[in-house]
């Protein structure tokens, strides 16, 4: 979840304001991204899985989506973290260099 951060004096409001309109924004949009995958994901097991397993296939069918959806939130969960790290690493570099 996105940090609202506060500022320490009024002269910091907007900066503290903009900055929390754009974490917000993201988050937004990720929800709308999250959905738009969530659709794509049902419809492609409503199109291949379902008629390959016929009508009595509903559970097994869910539990494929509920399959694929986790092994895609791994997968960029990990992706994400590996991209945070790589940043972090950058910019302790570029901090050190600085100095």
């Amino acid at each position: 979840m996105a940090k609202i951060e506060t500022p320490s004096n009024s002269k910091d409001l907007p900066v503290a304001v903009i900055k929390n309109v754009i974490s917000l924004a993201t988050s937004g949009f990720g929800l709308v991204v999250a959905l738009a995958w969530n659709e794509v994901i049902k419809k492609t097991v409503e199109e291949y899985i379902d008629p390959w397993l016929g009508k009595s296939g509903g559970i097994v069918s869910m539990l494929i989506y509920a399959i694929v959806i986790t092994l895609l939130a791994v997968f960029v969960t990990m992706q994400l973290a590996q991209l945070q790290r790589k940043f972090e690493e950058l910019s302790e570099k570029f901090n050190r260099e600085k100095k």
